[in-house]
């Protein structure tokens, strides 16, 4: 009897410790902001015929199980997916996977699915060794194109779009190379119980306009790689949420920030951390066309804090803590036309943001990458060559201005 005992408090003690260890979680290792494909983005494809898509991914957080999260958000009716699969992948300039790492994804058990208009959809999660940065190639095969597609425009990779149903090949048989992500939202890992991921909001430069097709060179990108390089960070996923041309008050190429941020942030997977980058084209476009009065730029100014107040009261109710960043100097662009005043704005805006009492940490990208002898205007070395949007180089120096210690584990 008493062996009987000692054998069945070993195994309470067994259960209640398995009970009360923390058990791995999903978090997201990639995502892009979703948007309405515009009419020059449809798919070159035949109505009314099947045709299979190749999205390539660069991840930052490794895993050995995913899952995928397709999006019909912007689609007037449902979207019918006949297959998906998952690749490790060969080159990325053609899109050539490796055909015995293909695995097939299912949802709910199958291999088809219908994404009802306007929604999202998870897959069932498949067993995938995937190191971290490291490329994934997502096919997905469509009964027809629909009305409108789900896509990301400025994904500076390439994918592929071709006719039929090719799900497994491994080249697409007379492929069209497109720079846009299709139908796809984000990837999540079953990662380690401290993982846990930050979002990257803001526009082209958070996107990564003016970075090396299929380089992997945006600002994020970097960010990963210096989290990967801690040992205390490796267990961070880095989620870009960037639109270009993307505004804090008002739509343009995509939903303003404040409207997006509920799917683009809050809905993220195992995201603990935001970093904010937005409001140099609210500033821009208030006076591309012409002056505006003083009064507007107080105006404008007061606006943009006041929403920066609302992101980081909203991030904080989710448990989130929020980094701001400057915003970087544009002076001398064809594009937008800075005068003293509209320099002055962005002035006032960063002092706020390096300001105590308002961001939990800050980024201060324009002290990275501006010219100290020129402070409205990035350094020659670090600008792409339109004055507004930084080079690789200068997306380096701005990934190495963020402070690490911001990602301590919760």
């Amino acid at each position: 009897m008493r062996r009987l005992f000692v054998l069945a408090c070993l195994l309470s003690l067994a259960v209640l410790a398995a009970a009360q260890r923390p058990a791995a979680h999903w978090v997201g290792t990639w995502a892009a902001s979703q948007m309405g494909a515009s009419a020059n983005e449809e798919l070159p494809v035949t109505a009314g015929q099947p045709f299979t898509l190749r999205d390539i991914v660069h991840v930052s957080l490794g895993g050995r199980r995913l899952r995928l999260r397709l999006a019909n958000d912007f689609g007037p009716a449902p979207l019918h997916v006949v297959a998906a699969h998952i690749a490790r992948v060969r080159s990325r300039v053609t899109g050539e996977i490796d055909p015995a790492s293909d695995r097939a994804i299912t949802f709910a058990g199958r291999a088809a699915v219908t994404i009802p208009a306007g929604a999202e959809y998870l897959s069932d999660p498949v067993a995938f060794p995937l190191p971290p940065r490291s490329d994934l190639a997502v096919t997905l095969v469509l009964a027809a194109p629909p009305a409108r597609a789900t896509d990301h425009s400025g994904a500076h990779e390439t994918s592929f779009i071709a006719e039929g149903e090719q799900a497994a090949a491994p080249t697409l048989t007379q492929a069209r190379a497109v720079e846009h992500w299709y139908f796809l939202a984000a990837v999540d890992v079953l990662a380690a119980p401290a993982a846990r991921a930050v979002v990257c909001l803001g526009d082209s430069i958070t996107d990564g306009h003016a970075s090396t097709l299929n380089g992997d060179d945006r600002w994020p990108d970097d960010l990963a790689a210096r989290l990967q390089q801690a040992a205390a960070t490796r267990d961070v996923g880095v989620l870009n949420e960037g639109i270009g041309g993307n505004r804090l008050l008002l739509d343009g190429i995509g939903a303003n920030a404040l409207a997006r941020f509920g799917r683009d942030v809050l809905e993220q997977v195992g995201a603990r951390y935001l970093i904010v980058l937005e409001g140099i084209n609210d500033l821009g476009v208030l006076t591309r066309d012409h002056p505006v009065p003083a009064a507007e730029h107080e105006r404008m100014v007061r606006r943009i804090l006041a929403a920066y107040e609302q992101i980081i009261l909203r991030a904080h109710a989710h448990g989130m803590k929020v980094m701001g960043a400057t915003i970087t100097p544009d002076g001398g662009p064809s594009y937008y036309h800075p005068g003293p005043a509209s320099e002055a704005d962005r002035q006032a805006i960063n002092a706020w943001i390096r300001a105590r009492g308002h961001f939990d940490a800050v980024a201060d990208f324009d002290r990275a990458v501006r010219d100290p002898a020129h402070p409205d205007r990035m350094l020659p070395g670090y600008d792409s060559g339109d004055h507004l949007h930084p080079s690789p180089a200068g997306y380096r120096a701005m990934a190495a201005a963020i402070p690490l210690k911001f990602f301590s584990a919760p």
